[in-house]
């Protein structure tokens, strides 16, 4: 019993220490919920980025590393990519809801949509730290106190969910988020991702920050590409109307 009491309070510590600012995202993600972004979404996306989390700390319980901190870093990529495409994409979104419409109507369908994909990969790339944390702690854990410590972190992802949801919730919260949420999600992402390229001293690497800039570039190049086509697909609809 007492080695279970430790590994419960482990567990809650570890995860409570690595994921307070997952709450700022998550009630940011929470905030822009519409028709093609629903909270099936942001829930099944955050479970997928913490679980890889997990997987890729998981090395640590066998005495290894997988992947060196820089080049985690470089997932920074990921939330510049989603808040610059917010911020291109701004004018176009509501046709782009006409013209593609969501089909992903059961949990394994958000499992598998983009916009599950892209709240994984904010939760993952927000993660660097967690890595330098949980990679010790699963190396210095015995085979039941992990068990007991994982369960512990996914009820917890459960928990952090539904507290951001409930946040929104709140008149004076909602109210703010829902007036400012649009303007300001763009500029955290993007903040984010350089702050994560930063921390994990991705740039301080010249063949990384080179590698970073150029995909960075392509993916900047794709997105005002994919807004000119959308625009075009637009065009006819304003005419008929």
């Amino acid at each position: 019993m007492p080695d279970l009491l430790k590994a419960i309070s482990t567990g809650f510590t570890a995860f409570t220490a690595t994921n307070l600012d997952d709450i700022l995202i998550l009630l940011l993600f929470f905030s822009q919920v519409n028709s093609l972004f629903r909270r099936r979404h942001i829930v099944a996306g955050q479970y997928l980025g913490f679980a890889a989390l997990v997987a890729i700390s998981l090395p640590g319980f066998f005495g290894s590393m997988l992947l060196p901190r820089p080049w985690i870093g470089m997932l920074g990529i990921v939330p510049i990519a989603i808040g610059a495409s917010r911020l291109i994409c701004a004018d176009v979104e509501e046709d782009e809801e006409d013209i593609f419409p969501t089909t992903q109507n059961s949990w394994m369908g958000s499992l598998l949509s983009p916009q599950s994909y892209s709240v994984a990969a904010v939760t993952f790339a927000n993660g660097g730290d967690n890595i330098g944390i949980y990679v010790p702690l699963f190396a210095s854990s015995q085979g039941a106190s992990l068990m007991v410590i994982l369960a512990v972190f996914f009820t917890l992802v459960g928990v952090w969910c539904f507290t951001a949801y409930r946040l929104t919730q709140v008149p004076a919260i909602a109210e703010s988020l829902t007036y400012y949420g649009n303007q300001l999600v763009p500029f955290v992402l993007i903040g984010l991702g350089i702050l994560i390229l930063l921390d994990s001293h991705t740039l301080e690497n010249r063949g990384l920050a080179v590698l970073t800039l150029v995909i960075s570039g392509f993916c900047i190049l794709h997105l005002f590409r994919s807004a000119g086509r959308t625009l075009a697909l637009s065009v006819p609809k304003v005419k008929e109307n």
